[in-house]
């Protein structure tokens, strides 16, 4: 098996995880999926526990709400695998802005902006690093959230841009990118190289 990485992106309930799931089918039987929502309230808690019933009883998952790179690392040589699922990008950027506390009232005057980059840009590059370490599929899950009205607050402000240059970041190495619309995965690398050559 060689190395590669596939980005799904999309707006909330594209069918996004849907899709990464089908195509971890089709990489191998096993899948390590990483999850990286925190339980902060009833409905998130719902969602996550919905989420660990639809997946395949025979995949193993870990729960890591940072220190990703590290713990895909520590999880693949403990057992290794064919696929690893990151689900999702989106939180793990959040998380890192956050340093993994709840979101509160407080924090919408904003954070600052220099100490979340480090720690979003030491997030992504500890995520590369273990891309990086063995001959595993990796499929990341993460939302493009840039195309909406401009958030009216410092930390929504400070989110969409660092989430926007991690996406970038993981795009620049993707062997393939999809962007998912209504459930239909577009393969946008491959279009993107396909008219810078045309």
């Amino acid at each position: 098996m060689s190395r590669e990485l596939t980005l799904i992106l999309g707006g909330a309930r594209g069918g996004k995880s849907s899709y990464a799931e089908e195509l971890a089918a089709r990489f191998g039987e096993r899948v390590l999926y990483v999850a990286t929502a925190q339980v902060g309230d009833e409905e998130m808690e719902a969602r996550i526990a919905a989420h660990r019933q639809a997946r395949p009883s025979s995949w193993r998952t870990v729960e890591a709400s940072s220190g990703v790179g590290q713990v895909v690392h520590a999880a693949l040589a403990a057992q290794p695998a064919d696929v690893v699922i990151l689900d999702c990008l989106t939180l793990l950027v959040s998380n890192a802005i956050l340093e993994g506390r709840w979101l509160s009232e407080e924090d919408f005057d904003g954070v600052d902006e220099a100490v979340a980059q480090r720690r979003v840009e030491a997030e992504i590059e500890e995520l590369l690093e273990a891309y990086r370490a063995e001959d595993v599929h990796w499929i990341v899950i993460s939302n493009e959230v840039g195309w909406g009205l401009v958030p009216p607050y410092p930390l929504g402000r400070t989110y969409r841009d660092l989430l926007g240059w991690a996406n970038q970041r993981l795009t620049a190495l993707a062997d393939r990118v999809y962007l998912m619309v209504a459930g239909l995965p577009v393969d946008i690398k491959a279009l993107s190289e396909g008219s810078s050559t045309g």
